[in-house]
């Protein structure tokens, strides 16, 4: 390439093997993370007659139907029989095709999101894909992750490559200042989506800059990546730079000590060049970000703690419909307070909230106090859940009345027997606050995991930074 360039154009141009007639990109894949979902997948492989062509380069975790409680039992644990075939079934297929899985039993399992970069297998410069609409948060390593679906994992299995209609654009969102107390990657990551809207990175990737995302660690530019995709965006992206390579520098499938050197001068290239020309840009005050929470059903629909419902008859009339429908779901009146308003219990975990400074975080605001309503934790992986219970803080939330969880998505998607009962509302550290997300009739509102912690002790929304920590 020829002058200056972002990030994402390098990974881009970096990784094309063919551009068709018809202007249609064939892109190769450094890395796969798949979980027991797309079991369709190695099917079609089979009916075809192929194989995977390049097993090592995928990695398999079963996450989300893994159980949270009596993991002791193994797949016996699972209650459903079709999730219990589909965890099964992971592991079979793997082990056929020769992909490293990490499964049930093995104490490297977790989320896919937080456990594949526990273990390095993310670094600067590559290509990512997944078999879940999250793969964004892998960006934060200053990667190109992007979730993709069933047919295209199979065609990524069988070739390594993978084809896109067209490059897509890129976007800046530059998040300069300093972060307040009680203010948090999740913050910046809801104001982001709020400031965008719900499609408003459509079409783009997203990379994120600023003093406010510099200052960040990896697990917070992972927190912000991962959301990319409630903006609409294919990914999100930080640039690597000493934050990354001090994180990768211990990791077992990272480069080893005598080729570190030599891949950090590799990463060092894949950084966006003074002068690179970004399609759009966007610029937010970090210093003026405040604790967010969700109040409706979308997670643009965020708002900060202090402030309040809005008003259907206030909004544009192609809006009304749909902030009344929202405000109905979510059993809110038009400018009610969203501080003080009652909860019913209590989520802390997921790929987007469920690593170790996260659990620090809500474990720092539970320390000597008691929750009043019922609260779990799931740690992202039991990785995250050993260095937990190694520095003591499943004991700060034993003893603060929350149940204490082996990994997996858990109640993010209430899909392995973790819900939400029809019609109570959640404080949540998770991703989503769709209708129904976290069980049929689930009120969903999402925050940080200090604010959940917040929630759980005081039974309401409540501003963590009220709660004197």
């Amino acid at each position: 390439m020829s002058g200056a360039s972002t990030l994402f154009e390098k990974i881009w141009h970096a990784h094309r093997v063919h551009t068709s007639a018809d202007g249609d990109h064939l892109i190769y894949v450094d890395r796969n993370l798949i979980h027991e979902g797309p079991f369709y997948a190695f099917d079609g492989l089979r009916r075809a007659g192929r194989s995977v062509r390049r097993p090592r380069q995928t990695v398999a975790f079963p996450d989300h139907y893994v159980p949270t409680v009596g993991r002791e039992r193994g797949v016996e644990a699972i209650v459903d029989a079709d999730m219990r075939r589909m965890v099964e079934q992971l592991a079979s297929n793997t082990a056929a095709a020769g992909i490293p899985h990490f499964g049930i039993d093995d104490r490297r399992q977790g989320i896919m999101h937080v456990a594949a970069p526990e273990l390095g297998f993310i670094t600067p410069g590559m290509t990512v894909t997944g078999s879940d609409s999250h793969t964004a948060t892998h960006g934060a390593f200053g990667a190109f992750a992007s979730g993709i679906g069933a047919s295209q994992v199979e065609h990524v299995m069988a070739t390594q490559t993978l084809w896109w209609q067209a490059q897509p654009r890129t976007l800046c969102v530059w998040l300069d200042g300093t972060l307040a107390p009680g203010v948090t990657a999740k913050d910046m990551a809801l104001t982001v989506i709020a400031t965008l809207g719900v499609s408003g990175g459509a079409g783009y990737v997203i990379e994120y800059a600023g003093s406010a995302v510099r200052a960040l660690d990896m697990e917070g530019r992972m927190t912000l990546c991962n959301m990319s995709i409630e903006a609409g965006a294919r990914s999100g992206m930080v640039g690597p730079d000493e934050t990354t390579f001090a994180y990768l520098r211990d990791k077992p499938y990272a480069p080893p000590a005598a080729q570190r050197a030599q891949a950090e001068a590799v990463w060092r290239g894949f950084a966006t060049d003074p002068g690179a020309r970004f399609d759009r840009e966007v610029r937010i005050d970090a210093s003026a970000i405040a604790p967010m929470v969700t109040w409706g059903t979308r997670p643009e629909e965020a708002l900060p703690i202090t402030g309040r419902a809005p008003d259907p008859a206030r909004a544009e009339a192609a809006a009304r419909e749909r902030l009344q429908g929202a405000l109905a779901y979510m059993g809110l009146a038009p400018g009610q307070a969203l501080e003080g308003l009652p909860v019913d219990r209590v989520f802390i975990g997921s790929c987007t909230n469920g690593r170790l400074q996260d659990l620090r975080a809500a474990a720092a605001v539970a320390r000597g106090r008691r929750a009043v309503v019922p609260s779990i934790v799931v740690p992202g992986s039991r990785t995250v859940k050993a260095a937990a219970e190694a520095e003591g803080l499943h004991e700060v939330f034993l003893a603060a009345g929350f149940e204490w969880r082996d990994a997996g998505c858990s109640m993010c998607v209430a899909s392995n027997g973790d819900s939400v009962p029809a019609g109570e509302r959640c404080a949540s550290t998770t991703n989503r606050n769709f209708a129904g997300r976290q069980g049929r009739g689930s009120r969903t509102h999402l925050m940080s995991p200090a604010m959940a912690a917040a929630a759980a002790i005081t039974g309401r929304l409540t501003d963590v930074r009220t709660v004197g920590l």
